[in-house]
Formats: structure tokens, sequence, C-alpha cells
């Protein structure tokens, strides 16, 4: 699989995603760290992601080369992370066919009703269990 992890300001989100998919899936996954900043793409990349790349252009460009966007919901709100995600950023992630896995982070005066309010490392512990059967479906 080819799977795209978007974050910004400081590359932390995507960063203790990356880290969690190289140690429990194979590695035969390629990880693309796509950042806002160039600061979330290096904290990315330290954290075992195979490439990385930096900005709208970057997000724009490869959301639809991906068969996984993984990342907080922000990535689909323009405007968020403090303005760093444009809305070309926003509609290329909601517009790929690739399969998006969110986290539900309640930012950006953005309520999610009906999801519980989790620690990040139970929901990318979620995001492992989803990626593990999908993984299991493609060796079947």
């Amino acid at each position: 699989m080819r799977i795209a992890v978007i974050d910004g300001q400081g590359g932390g989100i995507g960063k203790h995603i990356i880290e969690k998919l190289r140690s429990k899936l194979s590695i035969e996954n390629e990880i693309l760290a796509l950042g806002t900043n160039a600061l979330a793409t290096s904290a990315m990349l330290k954290a075992g992601a195979n490439e990385g790349a930096t900005g709208e252009s970057a997000i724009v460009f490869n959301s639809d080369k991906v068969d996984i966007i993984i990342g907080p919901i922000a990535i689909v709100l323009a405007y968020s992370m403090l303005g760093e995600l444009t809305p070309k950023m926003a509609e290329a992630v909601a517009k790929s066919p690739a399969r998006k896995i969110l986290i539900p982070l309640n930012r950006n005066n953005v309520e999610i009703v009906g999801v519980k309010n989790e620690p990040l490392p139970h929901l990318v512990d979620y995001i492992i269990e989803e990626l593990k059967i999908m993984e299991d479906d493609k060796n079947v």
C-alpha cells in the first residue's frame, strides 16, 4: 500500500502515526510524509517515512497518487491548522479517490458528535487496527 500521512504545524501527530505504522505494519508499505510546512515534513521523515514533500503543491499533486490518506480531520477543513491548510489542499484531499482515515480531533471550532474523546495514542492504535485488516485482505 502507498500511504500518505498529512500534518502541519510541528508535525507531532504525523510523527506519532508514522512511528506506529513503521513498528506495526509490514515494511512493504510505502509511507509518504506530506507536510503543510518544512518542520512537519522533517519530523515525519525522521519518524520513518520513505519520502516527504512540503506545501500546497505537494499535497495537491500527491493526494490522488496514494491508496490511503491519514491525518487529523483538519486536512479536509480549509484554513485549519492556524491557516496552514489552504482551500486547495482541503479540496485535493476530499476529492482524492484514496481511502481517508481521519483522526477526529475536536479543534478549529468543529465538534464531531457521537465520537468518544480519546487521547491521540489510542486513536492511532485504531488506525493501525484498520490498516492491518486492509493488509490482511490484500494477502487473501
